[in-house]
Order: C-alpha cells, then structure tokens, then sequence
C-alpha cells in the first residue's frame, strides 16, 4: 500500500519524535542516592544491580583500624552519568571503575562515583573502593536500645549488621533488595580466628598474621554478611542429614554452656529441611561470641551469631530465618514481620515437635496474657515503623497471625504453603502481599479480612 505525501510527512515526524524519546531516555543520568525505603529513603543505590562484593579486610584490635579494599561487580540498570554506594564514617583514598581511577564525593553516608566512561544500561561493571579507619557501631532504639554493626570485644570484633550497619565495614548497596554473592578475606593477628559467610575456602598463618578466605555462593543481604573475629573452639561435620556444619564458640563461655549448640544446630537444621523446605545454603553453623553488650541474636547467613549461649528456643529460632528472611528477604523493612513472626511462630513449632506445648496453646498463652488496653496491640504489624520495627509484637503478632491463619485454612493446605513460599522466592525478595496471594491461592479461600484484622488494625482482635 502506498502513502501519501502527507502520509508520509507524518511518518516520518513520527519516527524523529521515536528517535527523540529514544535518546532521551538513554541518555545518562545519575543513579539515585537510595532505592526508597520508607524505613531508611538512602539506603541502597538505584542505577545497577550488585552481583558480587569481593572484601579483602585487616584488622588491628590493638587498635581497632580497619582496612579494605572492596570491589564490587554490578550490571547497570539506567545508564549512569554517576552512582552512590553507601559507606558510613570510613574514610575512601582511592576509588576505581573497571581498573581506572575514578571521581567521588562525600555527602553524609552516601559516595557518589563519577567513572571517566559513561556506563551504559546493561554493562557489567566493577567498582573498586579502598578505605580505612575506626568502624564505629550505630545505635538508639531500633535494636531493643543496643549498639549493633562493628562491635569490639576484648579479644577482637563482634559484626551483626541489621538493620542498616553493614556499611559501618564495608561500601555496599546497603539493602536487603539488593542481594549478591560474596568472597571474604580478612587478615587478623595470628591466634585469632576470623568467621564469617558461607564455606571456608582456605587459612593459613603467614608472619604474625592470619589469613581467611570465606565465599558466600548464594545471593545474600549485606546486613547479613559477618567478619567476627577473636578465639573460638571450632567444630565441623555434617547435620544427620548431610548438611555440613561449623560452629565457633569463644572458649570463655565453653564452662557456662547449658545448650549443645552444634547438637542443637544440626536438629533443627535438618528438622526445619523436611517442614520449610530444602536448606537453602551450603553450610549451617553458629558463632557464639563473649559480647554481653550486645545482648541480641542474629540470623547471619549460614551461620546465625549469638553474643552468648543462649537457648535452644532461640537457635531454632535463628535457624529458621535462613529460610524467612535470608532466602526469602523483604522488599522494603516495613514487610519485617515476614522475618520476625516466621521465625518466631517456628519457635512454636519447635515446641510443638518436641511434644512442650501445641502451637495453638502457645498463641493462647500469648493472647491472654495481654490485656486489650496494653499498648501491645497497639503495633501495626504489617508497617511497624522504624524505630519500633523490632517491636515484640513484630514477632508475638506476627506469630499469632499464622496461627490464625493455620486454623482457618488447616493444616494440610498450611503446611503446603510454608515451602511453597520458601520455594517460590528462594533467594529474591517478597512482601506482604505476595504471602497474601499465594496462601489464597493455596487455601483456595479469601483471606483479606484475616491478615487485615491481625497485620494492620490496632487494638485486639476477638477469637
């Protein structure tokens, strides 16, 4: 068919203004300071996807130094005039994109980088940071009022980054959205003996130092990444299931143990395999650290870190977030409730396989024990709010929600359901509504009202 010269004429406008959007839109522009979070609005980077951090660290206890040099490979996702990674404290001499040194700039936590090349959408590339100096630990009253990040010990440094610590050590993409692979080597003096992700490539001693390698294969969150360091008793082998298993506990609190923690560790590891879903990592293990400053617990990926023995409630407990909160990670931190009462409602269950208590008596104990004026159910759930989003209801509330919801929809079609979400978002990231959807389409039945009752409106719900 042929067109006519004003046909013509308008295809031609056509096509130039195509032209124009095009190039407009693949123009460069610089990557944003943060992905949004409601929680934490500069945490992450917009601009590139991270696929792999590569951490060479020494650290000086003497002294408390650090220092790195930390590359990381990423794809771009806009093509980039400029792009920020986040660093708090620590002072950069020297930044490198794709081996040339490159531009950068402080403002606050943020370093924004300026390659000598525009990096185009879709390119791999690698940025290279080296820094130093004093980590410092964050606090106030996020984590139940105590420091957490970069913790010094008397015989070296406690490291249990959550929420936002992670880049108190190292520059990253400092948000659970943006996950990656990891390889760790730290240089320590020689004695100590340096924990961190995943398999234990290879140590040697060199001089008075010691060096680690530690490769984390799977897509990780940087608040989950660990460096701790100091005198541990190690023990390895395997779960009875095959999965192997390394558990460090600093010797100073061997005499005061009431749990077997390696015994305990390989239960549940293998008992949480056969209800959530396959292990998710190559390695499961524990670090036991002397830190009673600290007083929490932390799920780091494949070997949770507790600041002393605790209990064995509480092992099943980090456990289970390697699937609910380290496989499966949260979109956005008001979503923590998919970490926090999974992991506690397994505390429940826990109990439940072990012939303690039903999880429907550990709901009840929880319920009644709160009066509707305490200002427990007074918690949003579903959107906690930074500083109260470790509040207990967080895990209690939370916990109590799937309790409902295994009574509403039984336990055959809940049990389904708990690996098919594990399984469904294995090392990606999901929120509310995703859970929503699939327990629906599980159950066949519309759940709206449930998770609206008991995630998001206050006061407390009648039975």
């Amino acid at each position: 068919m042929a067109l006519s010269r004003s046909a013509r004429w308008g295809a031609l406008a056509t096509a130039a203004a195509s032209f124009l959007v095009i190039a407009a839109s693949s123009a460069p522009t610089p990557g944003s300071d943060g992905i949004g979070d409601a929680y934490f609005p500069q945490l992450g980077n917009g601009g590139f996807d991270a696929r792999h951090y590569d951490l060479s660290l020494a650290y000086d206890p003497d002294t408390d130094r650090l220092d790195g040099r930390t590359t990381i490979t990423a794809r771009a996702t806009q093509s980039l005039s400029s792009f920020d990674l986040d660093l708090q404290k620590l002072e950069v001499s020297r930044v490198e994109v794709d081996g040339r040194k490159a531009r950068f700039t402080r403002v606050g936590d943020e370093i924004r980088i300026v390659s000598r090349e525009t990096i185009r959408k879709g390119r791999t590339f690698e940025v290279a940071v080296t820094y130093g100096g004093v980590p410092e630990p964050l606090g106030g009253p996020i984590v139940f009022g105590s420091s957490y990040g970069w913790m010094k010990t008397t015989d070296g440094v406690f490291v249990a980054c959550e929420p936002n610590a992670a880049s108190t050590w190292f520059p990253s993409s400092d948000h659970p959205s943006d996950k990656a692979s990891y390889d760790i080597r730290v240089k320590a003096p020689r004695g100590l003996t340096a924990v961190s992700n995943g398999r234990l490539v290879s140590t040697y001693d060199k001089g008075a130092s010691t060096y680690t390698h530690w490769r984390e294969t799977k897509p990780m969150a940087s608040y989950l990444a660990t460096a701790t360091i100091g005198k541990f008793d190690v023990r390895t082998g395997r779960t009875p299931g095959g999965v192997p298993i390394y558990v460090a506990i600093d010797p100073v609190l061997a005499d005061g143990n009431t749990v077997d923690v390696y015994a305990v560790t390989a239960a549940a590891t293998d008992y949480w395999s056969r209800v959530f879903g396959p292990y998710p990592f190559e390695e499961t293990g524990a670090i036991v650290d002397d830190m009673p400053q600290a007083g929490f617990s932390l799920e780091v990926q494949s070997k949770p870190a507790y600041s002393a023995v605790r209990n064995e409630s509480t092992i099943v407990h980090e456990l289970a977030h390697q699937w609910f909160g380290d496989s499966v990670s949260v979109a956005h931190w008001k979503d923590i409730w998919l970490n926090e009462g999974f992991a506690t409602y397994a505390q429940w269950l826990w109990a439940e396989h072990q012939g303690v208590r039903s999880a429907h008596d550990s709901f009840l104990a929880g319920y009644d024990a709160r009066p509707a004026a305490n200002a427990f159910w007074q918690t949003v759930v579903g959107d906690p709010q930074r500083d109260t989003m470790f509040a207990s209801a967080v895990y209690q509330r939370g916990a109590m929600a799937l309790q409902v919801l295994r009574e509403r929809i039984g336990d055959r079609a809940f049990f389904r359901l708990l690996p098919a979400w594990t399984r469904l978002h294995r090392y990606g990231n999901a929120d509310t509504d995703d859970f929503v959807r699939l327990a629906e389409k599980v159950s066949g039945r519309q759940l709206d009202d449930l998770f609206r009752t008991w995630l998001f409106t206050p006061g407390k719900p009648s039975l």
